[in-house]
């Protein structure tokens, strides 16, 4: 399981830098747009090799959490990552504008962080709801305590996050820098 994660991780990124180099340098922005379109589909063997592990009478692991929390925080991301290299690829090999940067300070970031944060909040729950998905299907909790694990992992996780960045940010705003 754990090799299907870090394949899939390694396809993605492979996925996205083969579709920014065939719409950029090499022109050809329909390839490009079809292999960046490709991503979701890395996400789809991962779910599938777990639930087909788990089906054939596997344990839950770290790996099946880890494997679930990867393809949350991938759903909830994945656009913005694509977005954000893609400005990257399109100012350096397009003459595109420079890739925009977070706000440094004040309420903007404030914002910026409550949405980053969303985010995060959105990955957690598909993140959870796959991890219950997969404790009702096991339906064995001798077999799912890891899953249950990661529930407790990710929640702690997104409540620091939460405190951490941005109540923080909103109760106590760095002024904004010029």
């Amino acid at each position: 399981m754990l090799a299907v994660i870090a394949a899939g991780e390694i396809g993605f990124w492979v996925l996205l830098g083969a579709g920014l180099i065939a719409r950029y340098p090499l022109r050809m922005p329909r390839l490009g747009a079809l292999l960046l379109l490709g991503t979701p589909l890395i996400d789809l063997v991962i779910l599938v090799a777990g639930v087909l592990d788990l089906r054939r009478g596997a344990t839950a692991s770290f790996v099946h959490g880890l494997a679930a929390a990867y393809l949350g925080f991938s759903v909830a991301f994945g656009h913005s990552m694509i977005r954000w290299a893609d400005q990257r690829f399109a100012h350096r090999f397009a003459g595109g504008p420079p890739p925009t940067k977070p706000p440094s300070g004040g309420w903007a970031r404030a914002r910026y962080e409550w949405r980053e944060w969303a985010k995060g909040l959105l990955g957690w729950a598909i993140a959870c709801g796959l991890l219950g998905l997969g404790i009702l299907m096991v339906g064995d909790l001798d077999r799912t305590t890891e899953l249950f694990a990661w529930i407790v992992r990710l929640t702690v996780a997104i409540v620091i996050w939460l405190v951490a960045f941005p109540l923080w940010m909103t109760v106590f705003p760095k002024p904004a820098q010029n």
